[in-house]
């Protein structure tokens, strides 16, 4: 009897939103930003996306973003905000926007983590909308404190650590699916960012 050996094709990497190569945030899932500087690290993504951006956030939360502290980043004119009034209108409408795909990133400021199965379908609204448009569309929801969304794709902290006269960040990837947790200091944002390792300073949790 003849045998056939079957040979499965090496997996093509995913396609990522890729500020720089350590931070490869997977497109069409959902990824969450927190820490106390995570909006700055939407706006970094954002101008890298080089797209219009929709950022989602309840009407009796945060201000609105400062055009002016916007304005490094990206056009502020390139941003549609959208402020349901109620808590479950948040992520239905980013659940809509993800999946009609038709904008590269799409942001969510939520007071807290969501719950599983509203996490699934954010994915799955994802990759819709990739199907759909043929450009795959990121999720990004931002939470406070250290986060905690379970089933997102990555999770990322943002804090301000600036040293005298430079702007310095320190960012930490606290989950991604592919990667092992890892900590660094970010200078440089937006035009010319940089990366330098802090993983001696301290264990990451």
């Amino acid at each position: 009897m003849a045998t056939h050996l079957l040979k499965r094709a090496p997996s093509r990497p995913a396609d990522a939103l890729t500020p720089l190569p350590e931070v490869a945030l997977t497109l069409a899932r959902l990824h969450e930003a927190c820490g106390p500087a995570r909006y700055s690290f939407a706006l970094w993504l954002a101008h890298q996306a080089k797209g219009p951006l929709f950022w989602i956030a309840p009407d009796w939360g945060a201000a609105p973003l400062n055009p002016a502290g916007m304005a490094p980043f990206l056009n502020p004119g390139s941003v549609t905000f959208v402020s349901p009034r109620r808590p479950e209108e948040v992520l239905w409408t980013m659940e809509e926007v993800l999946r009609a795909g038709t904008v590269p990133l799409v942001v969510a400021d939520l007071p807290g983590p969501p719950a599983l199965t509203p996490v699934r379908r954010l994915h799955l609204a994802a990759e819709t909308g990739a199907k759909a448009s043929g450009r795959a569309p990121l999720g990004l929801i931002l939470t406070p404190g250290d986060g905690g969304a379970q089933g997102i794709e990555s999770r990322w902290h943002m804090a301000p650590d600036h040293r005298g006269d430079t702007d310095a960040w320190s960012l930490t990837r606290l989950r991604a699916r592919s990667a092992r947790p890892q900590r660094w200091q970010l200078t440089g944002l937006p035009h010319a960012p940089k990366l330098t390792s802090r993983d001696s300073d301290a264990e990451i949790a």
